[in-house]
């Protein structure tokens, strides 16, 4: 079975109390999912239509696991904590093996 992978990159943030409640709660229901962070911050490099912005990486056991964690009530509650206070674009990859 491949792995999953949450990609997420972070347009902006209006609203850096909500990205902190957002993440206080995102983490714990992340991780209950079976998500490992792999990889979290600024590009260190941005090429060709890249934009150095907030990247995340996760990985999951399969993709069934990275969809069913963003489905869970507990990651529902971290999106609602957070609100209009980032736009981000999040997308769960199947892995190669």
């Amino acid at each position: 079975m491949a792995k999953g992978y949450w990609i997420a990159m972070y347009r902006s943030v209006s609203d850096d109390e909500a990205l902190k409640r957002y993440a206080a709660l995102a983490a714990p229901a992340i991780q209950q999912g079976g998500g490992r962070f792999l990889a979290r911050g600024t590009a260190a490099a941005a090429y060709e239509s890249g934009v150095a912005q907030r990247t995340v990486l996760i990985e999951f056991d399969s993709v069934q696991q990275a969809v069913a964690t963003h489905d869970s009530a507990a990651y529902q509650e971290a999106l609602k904590a957070l609100g209009h206070g980032a736009e981000r674009d999040l997308r769960i990859v199947e892995g190669l093996s």
